[in-house]
């Protein structure tokens, strides 16, 4: 693995997110609102912090190289002004094409000051799955082989503030190519799959595909702006790639309340994002924190 650098976060990096994925929600924009939320300043989303890690797998693997699949888990934020690094480890490989990594984005300085503390250190880690030396019919035979289903939920709550199990909600988009150029200048992520459309053509796809961590920026839309809505707290998200989407097709993201645990305000979601034909291009399962809700405080208020 290449050794990973150190990157200090700026408002402006959060912005720039913000924009590509059009995700606005105050709890990463908005310093003011961060500063009354348990948070107390602004937060990296949780879709950069995957970038970065996108990027380090880009730098350490010289043969092509796509991700399929990522969870990850958000222990502790990742505030405005954080020195972090993207740590990856290989694990056990899960096929003759596929590489395992254990990932974390660890924060190694809080406010220009070091952060000793291990432990401390980890604010999001999961796994990766890659495909090596990737070409559009090793993506299809492994899609074909992984499962789609949502899994099964515990019994929760019917409601919790204006939330109820089977609410839905969905946006249409087709990423450019200033979208990809904007997301490898941001995140350092020069992956030739995202980035040269004549590399991507001799492997088979259509053209140059959207980035994995652009793809699920749909969910964080969705998320932090609609369903639930702005003030949400990304805990996890698992994803998987069942195909590839290229730049330019219009893509369907959706996202579904399968749980509801008001006891500690959280949330669990079914998420995808379907393709112009209707297919599934990438599958995954969130986990939302409510706590600092706009619409939550206001019902409150009333």
């Amino acid at each position: 693995m290449q050794t990973p650098s150190l990157r200090v976060l700026t408002q402006a990096d959060f912005n720039r997110f913000a924009a590509l994925s059009r995700d606005d929600n105050p709890i990463h924009c908005d310093p003011a609102f961060a500063t009354t939320t348990h948070f107390g300043a602004t937060v990296a989303h949780g879709m950069f912090l995957f970038s970065l890690l996108s990027a380090q797998m880009t730098r350490s693997f010289p043969q092509p190289m796509l991700p399929i699949a990522q969870s990850l888990m958000f222990p502790r934020p990742t505030f405005v002004a954080d020195g972090v690094a993207a740590v990856l480890a290989l694990q056990p490989s899960p096929g003759p094409q596929a590489i395992a990594l254990d990932t974390e984005v660890r924060c190694l300085q809080r406010r220009g000051e070091a952060l000793d503390d291990p432990a401390a250190q980890v604010t999001a880690h999961g796994q990766a799955e890659l495909l090596l030396d990737a070409d559009a019919a090793a993506l299809a035979a492994l899609a074909d082989a992984a499962p789609a289903g949502d899994s099964v939920q515990p019994a929760g709550d019917a409601t919790l503030y204006h939330l109820r199990v089977g609410q839905s909600a969905q946006a249409i988009r087709a990423f450019t190519d200033a979208d990809v150029s904007g997301y490898a200048a941001l995140a350092g992520d020069v992956n030739p799959f995202y980035t040269d459309a004549v590399f991507a053509r001799s492997r088979g796809f259509d053209g140059a595909l959207v980035p994995l961590p652009l793809l699920a920026g749909m969910f964080s839309d969705l998320l932090g702006t609609r369903l639930p809505g702005r003030g949400t707290g990304w805990m996890k998200q698992v994803l998987r790639l069942r195909s590839a989407a290229c730049v330019g097709e219009p893509l369907t993201a959706s996202v579904r309340i399968v749980r509801l645990r008001a006891d500690k305000a959280l949330v669990n979601l079914a998420t995808d994002v379907r393709g112009a034909d209707g297919r599934i291009v990438l599958h995954g399962e969130a986990l939302v924190l409510v706590r600092n809700l706009e619409d939550k405080r206001t019902e409150l208020a009333a």
